[in-house]
């Protein structure tokens, strides 16, 4: 058993580390999203600057094609053979349905269709927000997410995705929404779930909300924020999609790096996977207005983009046995074991 000093020497490393990873998450959030409202064009302009262009393709191509690097890892694989149906057959069944899809719908079909994909992607990343915070509760061995914060999260987010819903032009799909009049009713429900959520923050001890804690969690309540603020639709979307993608990027990337052997290689994976996938799914994601034997090949990018939501919605779930076990063995300063958790 740890001598008591040195028992408290890991509590206070480990809650130092948890407030670094909300600071540092809450600063990299904010920031990606006031970088790309500062970057987006304006008046008639429509078309990004490089600069833009480029954090996209790192937010959205290349953050997807990184979670391919999670399956060279030996055990990663053995928990996703046990749970073929989630990792292994949805993924299939996705990738096939969409190649059908953008082989027979026509392009107003597919508009509406986009419309429920970007819904679910916009789920995708609030689902993970809620991960971003629950992180910084084990890391800065805090009380867990309440009921209330967890859900506070999720409605903003359902808020905002219902504004995507009645204003298609923020998503670029030239379709009308059937309603298109409740915006308003979006933006209210924003404003409540907000000031619940915040009233659930300041329903926890002071002891259990430290400054970074509030910050991270702020902002993942906040998320959606920019969707009722812009008119435009990289102001108010894309910068959403850059911050999305730069957590997740940051969280493999320490993942790669908390090896317990060889972790320079690993690194270097993930980088070749990510960049090179990366440029791969791009170029696939502007086939669109193709010909329909080459439009078959955007239905490849949306299934592997609606597979990378349906992964990551096991492969990070804190509550499971395995995925916890691999986090805290690489990254034991964010993810303790229970045992230290005690």
């Amino acid at each position: 058993m740890a001598e008591p000093s040195t028992r408290v020497a890991r509590v206070e490393a480990t809650a130092s580390s948890g407030q670094s990873w909300s600071w540092g998450m809450a600063g990299l959030t904010v920031g990606a999203v006031c970088a790309v409202a500062l970057l987006a064009p304006r008046g008639r302009t429509t078309t990004p600057m490089a600069p833009l262009v480029w954090l996209l393709f790192i937010g959205s191509s290349v953050h997807v094609a990184a979670s391919g690097w999670l399956f060279s890892i030996g055990d990663v694989r053995r928990h996703a053979l046990a749970h073929s149906r989630r990792y292994v057959y949805a993924p299939l069944a996705l990738v096939s349905g969409g190649m059908v899809l953008a082989l027979v719908a026509s392009p107003s079909v597919l508009a509406w269709v986009l419309l429920g994909f970007f819904a679910w992607q916009f789920h995708h990343f609030q689902r993970q927000n809620v991960g971003m915070v629950a992180l910084a509760t084990t890391a800065g061995r805090l009380a867990g997410l309440t009921r209330g914060e967890r859900r506070s999260i999720m409605a903003a987010g359902l808020c905002g995705i219902a504004a995507l819903l009645t204003r298609p032009a923020l998503l670029q799909l030239d379709i009308r929404s059937p309603v298109a009049r409740m915006f308003d009713v979006a933006l209210i429900g924003f404003v409540v779930a907000a000031g619940v959520g915040l009233g659930a923050l300041a329903r926890r001890h002071p002891r259990e909300r430290p400054a970074g804690y509030c910050a991270i969690y702020v902002a993942a309540l906040l998320f959606p924020l920019p969707i009722f603020v812009f008119a435009g639709p990289y102001a108010a979307v894309a910068g959403l999609t850059v911050a999305h993608g730069a957590q997740y990027l940051v969280l493999l990337s320490l993942v790669a790096a908390g090896a317990p052997r060889r972790a320079a290689e690993g690194v270097a994976v993930l980088v070749a996977m990510a960049l090179v996938g990366g440029a791969v799914l791009s170029l696939l994601s502007h086939l669109h207005a193709s010909a329909s034997g080459v439009r078959v090949l955007f239905g490849v990018y949306l299934g592997v983009a609606a597979s990378h939501f349906v992964v990551d919605a096991g492969v990070w779930r804190l509550r499971d046995g395995f995925v916890r076990g691999f986090l805290s063995a690489r990254l034991p300063h964010l993810v303790p074991a229970k045992a230290d958790a005690a």
